[in-house]
């Protein structure tokens, strides 16, 4: 969570889970928009001899929706291969790893980046080198310039990195799901919590020390909306992204060889577009079904946006605590505040100087309005924190997506569509206690954004 192990067939798949998805107006490089999605949940570090790295057998994408239809004008595909020096040792790499073409690493992994639209594949880069995973001082000292070198740059102004980051997501994994328990307000916690907790205790970061395998895409806006200069009120200043991994429909396991053959057309096994959305709203029957199918097709799950369980729960799991959401989940009331954050993106009116509708297409995606410049002083709470360039316009690596939603969930932004609702007073509260000082490894304030990954050996405080 945001998309971690968040279906029962995916996280039995790691290299194909979609964690997260991130997209923005790049703060260094404003005529661009930086993409990000994230695979392999939860990687530990000290992952080795056979450390992390993307699957070969796996079609990776990142689309783009242009025209609000919740379908793509615009993928990028991502396929990978590793190649082995030695196949008759077990180690990693036999020495430092200096370049990315040390003769001591033994298993690399390549790529190749395709972007297809209008039916048109257009190879836009290939062989292109991963770095290594972050073993420790001994095996790849001075990581980070060597991670660095491994940020490539394609035709049409285009830059792409793959390979291993820190996890900057940040969520109280242990809390949430232990009966949807928030520790700053854990001693409110219905009758179980009321006789265990005494007071409230400050949010753990239950993804800190973590890494995961990134795929980070930087394109000038102009290829994407057609001009890189639109107003912020233009509707095709708008896009959406989303993310997804794919296999081949076929697996033939030859047992005698100890290998797999995959074969015939690939079918999609993941995707994400808004944080949280498979985990908390979609039911446990519908989880893998849900992974599987395009958003142009998420009308079929409007409902569970609509009256979005937890709604229900929170009232009844801290008592006393939301009376009016308590009300506005008994009257069956839909949620036309959750359906245009997550399905259709936030129309012209509801807040001043702002939109990033696309229609009336009911699509899970992310929507970055590219028009609105990042802001000089980034608040994490995004447009709930009055900051209109964050969370739910796109999504930065720093949003607190976890807080943002669960004060959306919770009856914070109803107003917005419903102005005579009065949030309850948690409604604006009503967090995990965690922030970006909870991820010990930094945020990098150019591409690809995403910390250095923490290394096996050591994690440094």
């Amino acid at each position: 969570m945001s998309s971690h192990r968040e279906a029962p067939e995916i996280s039995k798949d790691p290299v194909a889970d979609s964690t997260d998805v991130y997209a923005f107006v790049s703060p260094d490089r404003p005529s661009t928009v930086t993409l990000i999605a994230n695979y392999i949940p939860l990687e530990a570090p000290a992952g080795g001899p056979n450390f992390y790295e993307f699957g070969d057998d796996v079609l990776y994408e990142i689309h783009v929706d242009t025209d609000g239809d919740g379908q793509a004008n615009v993928t990028y595909q991502f396929q990978f291969s590793t190649v082995l020096r030695n196949k008759d040792t077990f180690l990693y790499n036999t020495g430092p790893i200096r370049s990315l073409d040390s003769p001591n690493w033994n298993s690399r992994q390549f790529y190749t980046v395709t972007k297809v639209a209008g039916g048109l594949s257009q190879p836009l880069g290939t062989a292109l080198a991963c770095p290594p995973c972050h073993i420790g001082p001994l095996s790849t000292p001075r990581y980070a310039t060597l991670a660095a070198s491994a940020v490539h740059s394609l035709p049409g102004g285009v830059k792409v990195f793959a390979g291993q980051r820190a996890e900057g997501f940040y969520v109280d994994l242990g809390s949430i799901f232990d009966l949807a328990t928030l520790r700053p307000f854990q001693q409110l916690h219905a009758k179980y919590g009321m006789h265990v907790f005494s007071k409230p205790a400050p949010g753990v970061n239950a993804t800190n020390e973590l890494n995961v395998h990134s795929i980070a895409l930087q394109v000038p806006i102009a290829s994407l909306t057609g001009s890189s200069s639109r107003d912020e009120s233009d509707p095709r200043a708008v896009i959406g992204v989303w993310t997804s991994a794919s296999r081949r429909q076929v697996r033939i396991w030859d047992a005698d060889q100890g290998t797999s053959t995959w074969s015939g057309p690939f079918r999609q096994v993941s995707r994400l577009g808004n944080p949280l959305v498979n985990e908390v709203l979609i039911p446990l029957g519908k989880k893998d079904f849900w992974n599987t199918q395009p958003p142009v097709y998420d009308e079929m799950f409007a409902s569970y946006v609509a009256h979005p369980e937890l709604a229900e729960l929170l009232p009844a799991l801290y008592p006393g605590v939301f009376p009016h959401l308590a009300r506005l989940a008994k009257s069956g009331k839909p949620r036309s505040d959750l359906e245009a954050i997550l399905l259709t993106g936030i129309p012209a009116g509801l807040i001043k100087g702002f939109q990033n509708h696309t229609g009336p297409v009911l699509a899970d995606m992310l929507r970055l309005n590219t028009a609105i410049k990042p802001a000089r002083k980034p608040k994490i709470l995004g447009v709930l924190g009055g900051d209109l360039a964050g969370y739910p316009n796109g999504r930065r690596v720093f949003d607190d997506v976890v807080t943002i939603e669960l004060r959306a969930i919770a009856g914070l932004t109803y107003p917005l569509v419903s102005p005579g609702y009065k949030p309850d007073a948690a409604a604006g509260v009503i967090t995990d206690g965690l922030t970006p000082q909870d991820v010990k490894k930094p945020y990098l304030h150019s591409f690809p954004y995403l910390g250095v990954p923490y290394s096996g050996y050591y994690n440094p405080s």
